[in-house]
C-alpha cells in the first residue's frame, strides 16, 4: 500500500493514499467561532466549503508550524450516511511517499481510548511510522458539528 508519510515533533506517521483526494500547499482558513479544539476553520475546495483538521493540535495540542513543508491534505471522510465528505488535514512535512505492506504493522499493545485514530506501527530503516487512521479521527459529536445535514 502506498501512504503518504507527515511528521510532527520528529516522528512520523502514515495516512493511506486510497483516501486521498489531493495534497495541496496550505491554504488560508476562514476561523470558526467556538470550534471544537483542533478544528483549524473552513477553505473553499472547488466552491465546496471544507472543514480543516490541525493534526498537530489534535496529536500535540499545539498549532501546525507555517512551513513550506506543511501541507492541507484533503481526504475522503466517510458520513454518518456512508458517504464521503472532503476534509482537509493539516500536515507538518507532509511531503514524502512509503510503500508498506499492511502486514508491516503491528499493533502497538497501548490502549488508546481517546486517540482511536492512532493505528498500529510499522518499522523501516528510519525507525517507527504509526498509521493514522483517518475514518476514527474525528469523535462523533464534532464529526457532526462538522457534517450536518
Amino acid at each position: 500500500m502506498l501512504f503518504l508519510v507527515f511528521e510532527l515533533a520528529g516522528y512520523r506517521y502514515a495516512l493511506e493514499t486510497r483516501q486521498l483526494i489531493e495534497v495541496l500547499p496550505l491554504v488560508n482558513l476562514k476561523p470558526l467561532g467556538k470550534a471544537p479544539p483542533g478544528i483549524a476553520g473552513l477553505f473553499d475546495y472547488h466552491g465546496l466549503p471544507v472543514p480543516a483538521v490541525d493534526l498537530s493540535e489534535v496529536i500535540l495540542g499545539r498549532a501546525a508550524l507555517r512551513r513550506i513543508s506543511t501541507r492541507m491534505v484533503i481526504v475522503n471522510y466517510p458520513g454518518d450516511d456512508g458517504a464521503p465528505r472532503p476534509l482537509g488535514l493539516i500536515a507538518e512535512r507532509a511531503t514524502t511517499t512509503a510503500q508498506l505492506d499492511e502486514a508491516q504493522f503491528n499493533q502497538t499493545g497501548v490502549s488508546h481510548g481517546d486517540t482511536p485514530y492512532l493505528g498500529p506501527v510499522a518499522r523501516d530503516a528510519r525507525g517507527l511510522i504509526q498509521w493514522l487512521i483517518v475514518s476514527k479521527l474525528l469523535p462523533p459529536a464534532v464529526r457532526n458539528v462538522l457534517f450536518k445535514h
